[in-house]
């Protein structure tokens, strides 16, 4: 039995899905069946920040001005919008480098609005 705490399956070719934040890349990945991760890799950027971290410590006006400026259309509108910041994610394109070896990317996504229920 394989427990995946903050991973994801990645067989041999099985297709997954790999997301960064609201401002970031997301990936349509391919497994490759790295027996030496159980077959699995990351399921997503990963925390830099807590929750109530990333409420205390991360400007609102800037990560609002940071997605505007990429075109991204989302609903940060308050200091308790801030937990699923862009800037409270750690850098995606750093975390797919790092498993390379883990899952190939098939497909980048680029985010263009964000819906947080």
């Amino acid at each position: 039995m394989v427990h995946r705490k903050g991973a994801t399956r990645a067989n041999l070719g099985e297709l997954g899905m790999i997301p960064g934040s609201q401002g970031t890349a997301s990936y349509i990945v391919r497994g490759l069946g790295n027996p030496d991760s159980f077959n699995s890799c990351s399921h997503g950027a990963g925390r830099k920040m807590g929750r109530k971290q990333a409420q205390r410590e991360l400007d609102l006006n800037q990560e609002i001005a940071a997605l505007n400026e990429k075109g991204v259309v989302h609903a940060l509108r308050s200091k308790s919008d801030l937990d699923e910041a862009p800037s409270a994610y750690k850098d995606i394109q750093v975390v797919m480098e790092n498993q390379k070896d883990l899952a190939e990317i098939v497909v980048e996504l680029t985010p263009l609005a964000v819906l947080k229920g």
